[in-house]
């Protein structure tokens, strides 16, 4: 059985980035996102820190975030640039995005222009 999130996990990492490390100084985990994740309850039940990988690279391809510092599985982020609620109107999803980046929908089913 395979498992379908309510909301789109990239778009879920982003809203956590936002409410909880939404200041340049911080720097936070994807160990810390991992956990609110799961805490959540929307995301595959099964799966293990490493499958969140790829969309941590993402932020930091993205121009969002940055790796600071890596220990193992452990990757220590640090945003460029401030995070600010959006609304995509082509899927109606609240994106959030660094005042810095393209002003592109970051759910990646999507891909419209805000």
């Amino acid at each position: 059985m395979s498992f379908t999130p309510k909301i789109p996990v990239e778009l879920q990492i982003r809203k956590i980035i936002f409410e909880k490390f939404n200041e340049v100084d911080t720097i936070f985990t994807n160990d810390s996102i991992f956990e609110i994740l799961k805490e959540n309850g929307d995301i595959d039940p099964s799966w293990i820190i490493d499958d969140i990988e790829s969309f941590v690279n993402n932020l930091c391809d993205s121009g969002l975030a940055r790796n600071v510092a890596q220990n193992f599985t452990t990757i220590h982020l640090k945003l460029f640039d401030e995070v600010e609620k959006l609304h995509c109107n082509a899927c109606n999803q609240d994106v959030f995005l660094a005042k810095s980046e393209d002003r592109v929908c970051p759910n990646s089913s999507c891909k419209s222009t805000i």
